[in-house]
C-alpha cells in the first residue's frame, strides 16, 4: 500500500516505519527534521509541520492510508494544547486530502481500569505525562465522533516505553475498552510488537471506527 506517516521519526513511530518497509509499503514520511530518517528503498520523506493544514493536504494527497504517531514531545510545555490542535489539523488534512483510511496512535491513559475509572485518572499515573495523556484521550472523544473517515485509534499497552523495546514476537492480544493483562496482571507490548499490531490493521481491517488496544 501506500502509506503516509506521519510523525516517522518518534519512538513509536520509527517502529511502525520499520515494519511497514518489512512488508514492502510504499512510505511517505511526515517528519520535522528529515536528517532523523534513514534513506531507503520504497520511502519518501517530507518535513511537513502539521499544524500547516494546507501543506499536510498536499504531503498525504494520493495516499491509500494515513498512519498518525504525532506527539509534540512530552516536555513540550504546552503539549496539551498542541498535540489537540495538531492532531485536529491532521484529522482535518486527511479528510480534505480524500483518504479514507486514518490509523492513530493515541495513549494507554483511556482505557479504562475499572467502571468509569480511566487509567490516567488513577493516582499512579506518571505526572510527567499526564498532560499528553489527557489530551490522546480527549481527542479519541473528538475522533469517536467522525463518520466520514474509516479511522481506527489504538491505545497501546500500558507498559510501552523504551525500556520494553527490543523484542518483536509478532504475537499479541488485543481489547477494546479495558487494558489486556498477561497471567502477571501486567499490560505489556514491545513497541517492536506494537507496530506489529498498528501494520497488521492496517493490512486486515477489524477496528473500523473504533478503539483498540494490545499487549502479550
Amino acid at each position: 500500500m501506500k502509506v503516509a506517516l506521519i510523525g516517522a521519526s518518534g519512538f513509536v513511530g520509527s517502529a511502525i516505519l520499520r515494519e511497514l518497509l518489512q512488508r514492502a509499503h510504499q512510505v511517505t514520511a511526515i517528519v520535522r527534521n528529515v536528517g532523523k530518517i534513514t534513506p531507503a528503498e520504497n520511502l519518501k520523506v517530507i518535513s511537513v509541520n502539521v499544524l500547516d493544514e494546507a501543506a499536510l493536504q498536499t504531503a498525504i494527497t494520493g495516499h491509500e492510508a494515513v498512519i498518525s504517531a504525532y506527539n509534540p514531545g512530552w516536555t513540550n510545555p504546552d503539549l496539551y494544547q498542541e498535540f489537540l490542535k495538531g492532531s485536529q489539523s491532521i484529522q482535518a488534512a486527511v479528510t480534505n486530502a480524500g483518504v479514507k483510511r486514518f490509523i492513530v496512535v493515541g495513549g494507554a491513559g483511556s482505557l479504562f481500569i475499572a467502571p468509569d475509572l480511566q487509567v490516567v485518572d488513577t493516582k499512579e499515573f506518571p505526572a510527567d505525562i499526564k498532560p499528553g495523556a489527557l489530551a490522546a484521550r480527549d481527542y479519541l472523544t473528538l475522533l469517536t465522533e467522525e463518520t466520514e473517515l474509516d479511522w481506527t485509534f489504538l491505545s497501546p499497552a500500558i507498559e510501552m516505553h523504551p525500556g520494553t523495546s527490543g523484542v518483536r514476537k509478532g504475537t499479541y492480544r488485543t481489547g477494546l475498552e479495558n487494558p489486556v493483562f498477561d497471567d502477571n496482571g501486567r499490560s505489556i507490548l514491545s513497541v517492536e510488537d506494537t507496530a506489529v499490531a498498528i501494520v497488521d490493521e492496517l493490512e486486515t481491517p477489524r477496528h473500523i471506527r473504533q478503539r483498540f488496544t494490545a499487549a502479550y
